[in-house]
């Protein structure tokens, strides 16, 4: 196999993102073997970020929109000009796939020209391969950039959106024409089976989003809280935060005392907010905002469990961070959730949607002797240690990367 240096390009929609970090740690691994990666991203740069790293990390990324449409519009008439075989192809491929999209056709022509730009980035830098984070429009512009000549490509799937809207995604021809697809869990590669023909299977593989040694091996030095349970995600409705404060009313319904922590922020978290009011919950719910990874290490470390009571999902990072923190979990029969989590072992499963169950598992979670708790928390920390390792993962990933190189 060459031992030339790997130079690939990510491209992400933005970048970074505070509820994205494990596509910083993904790069950063590959990067420790010896993968030259370039940070690509449409969008991002003015964001509010909490976390030092994710602040350095903006710093090295390029921004297709950062310097307005002018930019843009120099790209597409100079593809158009040089390549215009390659610029028809691609036009046709926007139109097509924005059929049965969400987005109108506009929207996708935006795409050619963002490819359009890319792509003059790859060929000046002589990258050959694109990876894309997400099978949404990150997986169509690199596709774009395929056909216009610029590098092949492949993507990440993580779900849920790229599970709820197959169709309007048209996920199945983007894994068609990809070099190879990455799930990040067994579920997820089983969906992306349902959208391409056998023949297509083989280029599906699983690479699972991996935890940094540093985020679990410092010594915890924070003292756990008797009573007390963490909520660790964005406040949207995939989460389940507002049915997680119906759960906890039910418990001080019961006269239990606990206190809840969610920990994030989102477009959900007014919503949240007076339902907690409402149910006057004031004084056992407390949401922090966005926290950086090392506040959202002691918030779990704090907390005796952590709690996710997810509606829809791929497979969540932060019960692998909870796990390698050894605390145990609750969630949901969701998605790859069951791949992590197993029940009387590593924490508590319920399904979905249920509040009575879930107040029900809270008190259960509540009631377990600490010495049990330390039991489950060892046996996840082993869990993600054999399979949610950042280096092994990268390593599996940089070995795709250089196969790609290495038949072109």
């Amino acid at each position: 196999m060459s031992s030339a240096p790997l130079r690939v390009a990510y491209l992400v929609n933005q970048y970074p993102k505070v509820s994205h970090s494990f596509v910083r740690r993904e790069i950063q691994a590959l990067e420790r073997h010896g993968v030259e990666v370039h940070r690509i991203a449409i969008r991002g740069w003015h964001d509010d970020l909490v976390d030092e790293d994710d602040r350095r990390e903006r710093d090295r990324t390029r921004y297709v929109l950062q310097d307005g449409a002018l930019p843009l519009i120099g790209a597409l008439l100079s593809a158009a000009f040089w390549h215009p075989l390659r610029m028809v192809s691609a036009i046709a491929s926007a139109v097509r796939l924005s059929r049965g999209s969400d987005r109108p056709l506009w929207v996708h022509f935006i795409y050619v020209a963002e490819a359009c730009r890319v792509t003059a980035w790859l060929r000046k830098d002589s990258i050959r391969h694109v990876h894309a984070h997400f099978g949404t429009n990150p997986a169509e512009i690199a596709l774009l950039i395929q056909l216009l000549g610029g590098a092949s490509y492949s993507f990440t799937v993580h779900g849920p959106e790229e599970f709820d809207k197959p169709m309007a995604l048209h996920l199945g021809e983007k894994i068609r024409r990809a070099r190879f697809v990455i799930a990040v869990s067994s579920f997820g590669s089983s969906q992306l089976r349902r959208w391409v023909e056998l023949e297509h299977w083989p280029k599906i593989e699983v690479v699972r989003c991996g935890i940094e040694r540093s985020f679990h091996e410092a010594a915890p030095t924070t003292t756990v809280t008797a009573d007390r349970l963490v909520c660790v995600g964005r406040l949207c409705e995939q989460k389940g935060q507002l049915l997680l404060v119906a759960a906890a009313a039910e418990l001080m319904k019961r006269g239990r005392t606990f206190e809840l922590i969610l920990a994030g922020d989102g477009e959900l978290r007014p919503q949240i907010q007076s339902l907690i009011s409402e149910r006057g919950l004031e004084r056992q719910i407390r949401i922090t905002g966005w926290l950086s990874s090392s506040q959202v290490r002691d918030e779990i470390l704090r907390s005796r469990a952590m709690v996710l009571p997810s509606f829809a999902e791929g497979l969540p990072v932060v019960i692998m961070e909870a796990m390698a923190l050894r605390r145990p979990v609750l969630s949901t029969y969701v998605a790859g959730i069951p791949e992590l989590v197993q029940p009387g072992r590593t924490g508590w499963l319920v399904p979905a949607g249920d509040f009575l169950l879930l107040a029900d598992a809270m008190a259960a979670v509540l009631d377990t002797p600490e010495s049990e708790l330390a039991a489950m928390g060892s046996a996840g920390y082993v869990e993600v240690l054999r399979n949610h390792s950042a280096d092994i993962e990268a390593k599996k990933l940089s070995e795709l990367f250089r196969c790609v190189m290495s038949a072109d």
